[in-house]
């Protein structure tokens, strides 16, 4: 595009420094972040509530951008825009890219929401589509009004697949989404707890999940989780036609005979007659249904659905601290899952500590707090603390105060004869462990971000930093 075209998409004042033309082509990358800009980058300068982007303007140009959008102008040696809203105009400019090469006619878009498992199904997306055309899918967690676009602005001409992740805290924000690009996919992988507190309940997190599919129109597909009742509840609202994935038998893409072993996790897929067995690499049988909800897209874009199996099955794990299995050198093996926690995500991963313990072998959880649940905390965490004790784990470390009612329930269970110990800090859990770990011990580490309890992962299980 030019800078004249830039200024027109998000509707901002163009300022050029001399002897640079308004039709100069720009065809870096967008960047937010200063430290990422290079040679041609278009470096949006935006507010933040820790710090002004204005602030890193000049470095970003320093590093090679060649223009800078921002909120106020900013003396600068390279073409700036100036507009009122940097946010705005970010999906601005992200709306008219796609546009543009969505006119060619090749590119597919599939957007995928949840409560949990949003990250792990774009990964196996990324793996079964990339074989198939040039794609792009978010790295990281790139799934707010800021990620989304970001991801969107790295396709061109050549893109056959764009996978976005949409992530919410809010009723609203997945319809920003929307507002941007409009999926010819929809994905919808589970409604639960997760950022409860923020959402206002759970049926308010019903609402603002189901934006990603009330906005399709009749010739996008709605790919819906059978057996998650509020996803289902879903299919009413889209003008898109459902294509169902799950366990239940009347799935339109199903799984049976799930088997999670401390080597991964096997299911036989059926699609109408065919059937084949799949066996991931990935831990834990809650992965079955993230597979199946790529496996469908993959089903509904006609490619070939024993090569996506294949696909699955070489992906090693779903993403660092997500079910990251660590083998240290003291023979502990240590299951890293500390990036994200919910009620839903951390039942799961107790279950499948619980299922892959060998008889010899201790189970060892240790849990942090799950955070954004504001009312339900006490409850969920309570609950949680029970699970411990009716999946017979042998060992339970809970650190922080924030997670201090898992400790509290399970001691209250009186037909346990585990042990509950709750401690302050990483640096206490890793020193109670320190010398009572053996060779054979699976551990599983499980907490919120921001519980950084995926460090403490990393140290028991001998990543250096």
């Amino acid at each position: 595009m030019t800078l004249a075209d830039i200024a027109r998409a998000v509707g901002g004042i163009l300022a050029l420094p001399d002897g640079v033309p308004a039709t100069t082509i720009v065809a870096g990358a967008v960047v937010t972040d200063s430290r990422t800009a290079t040679a041609g980058s278009i470096f949006f300068a935006l507010p933040g509530g820790a710090t002004d982007g204005m602030l890193f303007a000049g470095s970003a140009v320093a590093s090679g951008a060649t223009l800078v959008i921002a909120e106020r102008p900013v003396e600068l040696p390279v073409a700036t825009i100036v507009v009122t809203d940097g946010v705005a105009a970010l999906a601005s400019l992200a709306r008219a890219v796609v546009a543009a090469v969505r006119a060619h006619g090749l590119l597919r878009i599939v957007g995928i929401t949840g409560s949990n498992g949003k990250t792990t199904t774009k990964n196996m997306l990324r793996a079964i589509l990339s074989a198939h055309g040039p794609t792009v899918a978010p790295q990281g967690s790139y799934n707010n009004h800021v990620g989304a676009p970001l991801t969107m602005l790295s396709i061109d001409d050549d893109t056959r697949f764009l996978v976005i992740e949409m992530g919410a805290s809010a009723e609203g924000d997945i319809a920003g989404i929307i507002d941007i690009v409009v999926p010819d996919i929809s994905v919808v992988l589970k409604v639960g707890l997760a950022h409860a507190g923020e959402f206002g309940g759970i049926e308010a997190t019903q609402r603002a999940k189901s934006e990603i599919v009330t906005r399709l129109p009749a010739d996008a597909v709605a790919v819906l989780n059978r057996d998650d009742g509020r996803v289902a509840a879903m299919a009413p609202m889209t003008a898109a036609r459902p294509l169902w994935f799950g366990l239940d038998d009347a799935a339109d893409v199903r799984a049976d005979d799930l088997r999670a072993t401390a080597a991964g996790t096997s299911f036989v897929l059926h699609v109408g007659d065919w059937s084949r067995t799949v066996t991931l690499r990935i831990l834990g049988e809650h992965h079955v249904m993230n597979a199946l909800a790529a496996l469908a897209v993959a089903h509904e874009l006609g490619l070939p659905l024993d090569a996506a199996c294949e696909a699955l099955e070489g992906i090693e794990r779903a993403e660092r601290w997500r079910m990251e299995i660590l083998r240290a050198p003291n023979g502990v093996v240590v299951i890293n899952d500390g990036y994200n926690a919910s009620p839903d995500s951390t039942a799961a991963a107790l279950k499948t500590l619980a299922q892959i313990v060998e008889p010899g072998q201790r189970s060892i959880a240790i849990l942090g707090e799950m955070n954004e649940l504001g009312e339900y905390a006490d409850e969920e965490h309570d609950r949680i603390g029970r699970l411990v004790v009716r999946l017979n784990i042998q060992k339970l470390v809970v650190v922080g105060h924030g997670a201090r009612h898992i400790h509290n329930a399970a001691g209250l269970e009186g037909s346990w004869d585990g042990e509950s110990v709750l401690v302050a800090t990483s640096d206490e859990a890793y020193d109670l462990l320190d010398g009572q770990l053996r060779a054979g011990d699976v551990v599983l580490v499980k907490s919120s971000n921001a519980s950084g309890l995926r460090f403490l992962g990393d140290r028991l299980g001998g990543v250096t930093q």
